[in-house]
Formats: C-alpha cells, structure tokens, sequence
C-alpha cells in the first residue's frame, strides 16, 4: 500500500506536466488551395451554365422540339428548309397538307428499293445527266386509274387514246411497227418514207389507204409492187392517168406513113409491163413488142 506521502508527491508531479492539444482542419497553404479549387469549380460551373443556356436559346430548344423540328404524335415534323449530311431514312416523308414537297441536291437525287438481302430492285435516279429508272416494270396511270404508258422487257403499252410525236422527222422505227390505225392530224398530211430501205405494208385482211380531203402519192426509186395472194386489186375512179409508159416502136414494113398518130392503146407484155403501141384498125401490141424484150 502506498502511504500518503507518496500519493501527495506523484500528484505533484502529474500537475506539474502541461497537457497535449491535437489540431483539427487544414491550415496553411493547403487550405488555400483548398478555397482556390472550389473558387475555379464555382466558375467553370457558372460558364457551363452559361453556354448551356445559349445554346438552348440559340438552337431554339422547347419541349417540342429543336428549331424547325417539332416532335409530334405522327412522328418529325420539319419546317421550312432542312439539310442533311448523312443519309436519311424514314417510312414516310410527307409534305404539308396542300403543300409541295421539294428536294433538292447539288449532285442527284437516288430512291433504292432493296430486298432482305440488300440486292438492288428498283431505283429512280435524278441527276445531272438525265432522269434513269430501274425495275421490272415501268407504268404511269390517270387520276383514275387508267393505264397511260407501261414498259417491260416484253413490250411497250401506251394507253392513250392519241400518240403525238412532235419531232420534225417523225417517229423512227429500226423494226415492225404493228398497229391498226395511223392517222395523221387534221389539217396534216400522212407520210410514210423509208430513205435508204424498202417499205412494207402488210395485213391479213387487206390494207385501206383513205385520203377523203386531199391526194394519195405512192413514190420509190426501183418498183412499186402492189400483190394480192388470193383476191384482185381494183382501181375504181372516174381517171385513170397512167404517166410515162414507154411506147412501144413498130417495124419499118408495118409502119403506116402519114399524119402523125394521135391515139394509143395499152399494151401488156408476159412479163406483165405496159407500153403503149399505136393505135390501128387490130391490135398492134404484137407489132410493137419490142419494148417486152
């Protein structure tokens, strides 16, 4: 057991040693630096905000949408001209109601239509040179539904009820042209020419040249050949003008002397050519037949 002097001296001795204070924070430069980081953060937080605001305001931002895109229950709805750098893809593009749709492209302007394994199917290019479509079929229709001009591999429709070719040479056909009726416009004549070729007309059933108003003119370099198979061609008119028919010269000892003849008669050689031979009291096609040889 410790005796009471003892306890008085080592109380002594603990009063006399002063006690430990421990600090608590940041003192000194750190602190500093402490307030010039929250001091910068405070800033850059302030100029976000700033740019941030501008930028709504400048790309006109609302809640429905950005600038002149407005997000509806139908889908985008873009007003007044748009621009798109990358390409675009959409179910349906729709202009307003009662308004034109208008593209515009520095290049062309490209519709592709593909399958589930991306192969090309149909596409409608319109650029620089020309206007170029590609697919199995091509057709245009009326308002009502009616067939105006249709295209394949096969054939050509045009459905019209008129087919006007405005050129100064006409329609040019490398091969037949099938068809039941060529009219030309009123007022207009009709031709028909082949330069450098032969022109061929034929029907099963025959074929009906009509002029009611004007003049039929049947003109070639070597021979005109109208042939019927089976049945007869007729040459009904009130005259008949056979121009240019060679005449046929008569031998020197049945040649008659006098005045000079005045009247012919038509001649046909076997071979089927006209002459004309002059006219006797017989026939002189048979005096007169060297025109035949």
């Amino acid at each position: 057991m410790m005796t009471q002097e003892q306890c008085t001296h080592r109380n002594n001795v603990q009063s006399s040693e002063k006690p430990q204070v421990y600090k608590v924070g940041i003192y000194g430069w750190r602190k500093r630096c402490l307030y010039f980081f929250v001091l910068l953060l405070m800033i850059l937080i302030l100029v976000n905000l700033a740019l941030t605001i501008w930028i709504l305001k400048v790309m006109n931002f609302t809640i429905d949408g950005m600038g002149n895109l407005r997000i509806t229950e139908k889908g985008l709805k873009l007003e007044g001209d748009s621009e798109f750098l990358q390409p675009l893809y959409a179910k349906e593009i729709q202009s307003k109601p009662g308004r034109p749709l208008f593209l515009q492209s520095s290049r062309n302007v490209s519709v592709n239509i593909v399958n589930s394994n991306n192969q090309l199917l149909t596409q409608l290019v319109t650029g620089s040179s020309g206007f170029k479509a590609r697919g199995k079929m091509f057709e245009v229709k009326s308002t009502s539904g009616k067939l105006l001009f249709s295209a394949d591999e096969q054939e050509v429709v045009v459905g019209a009820e008129r087919l006007r070719v405005m050129g100064a040479e006409g329609a040019v056909f490398s091969k037949s042209v099938e068809t039941p009726h060529v009219r030309a416009e009123p007022f207009k004549e009709l031709r028909l020419e082949s330069p450098t070729r032969s022109l061929l007309m034929e029907a099963p059933k025959g074929i009906q040249i009509l002029a009611e108003a004007g003049d039929i003119q049947a003109i070639c370099r070597n021979e005109l050949r109208l042939e019927s198979k089976d049945g007869e061609i007729s040459l009904d008119a009130r005259r008949i003008r056979l121009m240019r028919l060679p005449e046929g010269k008569a031998s020197t000892s049945s040649s008659s002397s006098g005045t000079r003849q005045t009247v012919y008669e038509v001649c046909v050689c076997p071979n089927g050519r006209l002459f004309l031979s002059q006219a006797g009291t017989g026939s002189t096609c048979q005096i007169s037949n060297n025109v035949c040889l």
